[in-house]
Order: structure tokens, then sequence, then C-alpha cells
């Protein structure tokens, strides 16, 4: 159970400590934090909550804790800019989806969920000026994005200095034994053992895991590339992009988010690569849908791909001119397919986007809005059209 819960890891700090505490018998404190930015998990999150659940297996307390005050720093890991901050009420809205969605993955009632505004909120200023007595702004311009901001003159603000503190907080808070992340958070979760042994704890164990790459097979999977599979999506939507993943990051999906023992995902992989797509699309509607939704999933791709159009798909009302016209890229964003008309304008380009099962491919045209047409997105989303003038 152990190597498991392990499965995948990049970094331990230290691999003995983690493998003594896991023998030690005791129950142990396990820490995920979680910045709720964007309510919705993908596959990407589940690469370290199924190691969690591992862990839990073992009967060891997993804490989920949702980051609702470091929500509004907002964490500047891998970011070039200052990021938007979130309002309390945001964070504990966005929260509040994780919950319900981790509990896929997760034994909800086994885990203790908690929010860090019970402890950074209570606060005063001079309890914050203590905390950052811990650190020195040399040691935290060593992570690498405000390095590399501070050398292109870009803007590091103040607070977003003591965001590796608030979360490093987090874990003297908590007690923490051992806490996860991804590898974007290693330097946070260092500073969380160095707190640690600041406040006189012992220092917490850290295992970081890796970024699973998304289905453009470049970029780490994230919403705002459209590059993810959500673990809420429908089944069929899960089975029509598991058909997608990239051959060369197959290997990668396999390992990092099911069970499926490595020589057997290998030997799929080396043996039919088509077969060894379905036989992921078949895992992951399973561990998400039960194995009952397979059959539809898979039906409704052939079909799909065969140029089908379903009968039951989402509907949208558009506004059009008094003429009953509507430029195609506002259509397009309006639908739902697109978040602005930048990202509209490169789905044509890659002619991405049908209407009535027709490829369009002017990004400057003019579409007359009858109800009843359907633009779709690819070969899975399709949005019904209601006009009104």
């Amino acid at each position: 159970m152990i190597e498991l819960a392990l499965r995948g890891a990049v970094q331990i700090f230290s691999e003995d400590g983690v493998r003594d505490r896991f023998k030690s018998g005791k129950r142990l404190r396990i820490k995920l934090g979680a910045d709720p930015s964007k309510p919705d998990l993908h596959l990407g999150h589940t690469v370290i909550l199924r190691r969690l659940k591992a862990m839990q297996d073992m009967g060891h307390e997993i804490v989920f804790l949702i980051g609702d005050f470091t929500g509004m720093i907002g964490d500047p890991s891998g970011k070039s800019k200052t990021r938007p901050k979130l309002t309390l009420e945001e964070t504990r809205q966005n929260g509040e989806s994780y919950l319900q969605q981790v509990g896929k993955i997760l034994d909800a009632e086994r885990a203790t969920i908690e929010y860090n505004s019970k402890w950074l909120g209570a606060m005063n200023f001079a309890d914050v000026i203590n905390l950052a007595s811990k650190y020195t702004v040399a040691r935290t311009l060593e992570r690498d994005d405000f390095t590399k901001r501070f050398k292109e003159n870009r803007p590091i603000s103040l607070h977003e200095l003591l965001y590796p503190l608030a979360q490093g907080y987090d874990s003297v808070a908590l007690g923490a034994d051992i806490e996860v992340g991804g590898t974007d958070q290693t330097f946070n979760l260092l500073v969380g053992r160095e707190l640690q042994r600041d406040y006189g704890q012992v220092p917490q164990e850290v295992i970081t895991y890796p970024l699973l790459v998304g289905l453009d097979g470049k970029d780490k999977m994230s919403k705002s590339l459209d590059n993810y599979i959500g673990i809420d999506e429908p089944a069929h939507t899960m089975y029509e992009k598991a058909m997608k993943i990239p051959d060369s990051v197959l290997w990668d999906y396999f390992i990092l988010t099911t069970d499926i023992p490595e020589e057997k995902a290998q030997n799929l992989i080396k043996t039919d690569i088509i077969a060894a797509h379905r036989a992921y699309a078949h895992e992951i509607i399973t561990l998400y849908h039960g194995e009952a939704a397979i059959r539809d999933a898979e039906e409704r791709y052939k079909a799909v791909a065969s140029g089908f159009i379903p009968d039951i798909m989402q509907e949208a009302e558009i506004a059009t001119d008094e003429d009953g016209n509507i430029g195609l890229l506002n259509l397009i964003r309006l639908c739902g397919l697109s978040t602005s008309n930048a990202e509209a304008r490169r789905l044509v380009a890659g002619r991405g986007i049908k209407i009535d099962n027709v490829v369009v491919e002017d990004v400057n045209a003019t579409i007359c809005c009858k109800d009843g047409i359907v633009i779709s997105k690819g070969k899975n989303r399709f949005v019904k059209i209601r006009c009104k003038v």
C-alpha cells in the first residue's frame, strides 16, 4: 500500500522519513491544500487525490484544506504577473464545489475539511510581523517565478511575498505530519517544514507529484487552456476526450490517473495504441460514472465520429440584429463554446466549428440565425440555437 501511495512521486523530502512515519503505527495527519480560484476538478487534480485515497485506506487522516483566506491573496506560483484576488465569499463558494467533487475519490466522511481563514483570519498585525520574521526576502526571491519577474522588472506585490508564509503556517496550525502537492508547490511546502521547526514542531515530510500534461500534449492540464478532462463531465465527453490524448503522453495518464499496473499499461500501448486509448477511456468512465455508462459513451463516440448529430443537446437563446443576423465569433462565444473572441477565432482557424454539420472557415462570417440550427465544437459539443431579435 505504501508503494501505491508513492506511485509517480517526483520528490520526497525525505523518503526514509516518509517510510518511517508510515511504518510507525501512528495515525498520520496528511494535508493537501487547495487555493479555490476555480471550482471544477479535472484529472490533473486526481493525480494527488488518488494517492491520498491510498493513504486514507491505510488508516491515515486526510486533511483537505480549502485556502479560502490565501485564495484572497492569490497563489503566485508559476505566474508571470500578479494574480487577481478573490473575495472570501467567492473562495467559500468555490470551496463548496470542491468538496462535492472530491467525494468522488476520497471518503469525505473520513476526511477532515478545514478552512485556513480559521487561523489566518484571526491573526493581528503583530502576529503577521512575527510570522514574516521567520523568513528572509532573499530566500523568498529564490522562487523561480519571483526571480524571473524581478529580473524582468515586473511588479511583485508585498502581499505575494507573504503567500508562502501563509501556506506554510497552515502546516503549523494543523500540526501536519505529511504534506502533498504538485511540483509547482515545492517551495511553499518546504517553507511549511521550516516554519514547523521554528514553532517547535516536528517538521512535516513533503511529497510532490507531477503535473499532468493536458490534451494539447505540452501544457499542464487546465480549464483556462481548454485542455482538460473534468471528473464531473458527462461520460460521453470523457470518452471523446480520452481518445484525443496524444499518444506520447498516454503512458502518463495510465500511471498517474489510474491503478492499472504499469506492465499492463505498457503492453496495451505497445500492442495497439487505439485499443489502449479505449481501455483508458473505459477505466476513467468506470471510476467516475460506473461501468454502466461505458456502452452508451462508446456508441455515441462512434456515431458522432461518423457525423451524427445527437437528438438531446444544450440549447442557447441568442440575440441577433433586426434582420436575424449575428457575427460568427459572437455566436460561438455566446453559445459558451469559447470564452473570448480570440479563442473563437482560433477554433475557426483550426476548422473546429461547424454549423449544421458544415465546417465554417471564415472568421468574419455573418450567420443568419434561425431557430433550430446547430453549432458544434469538435466532435462532442453541440448547441441548438433559439433566436431572439
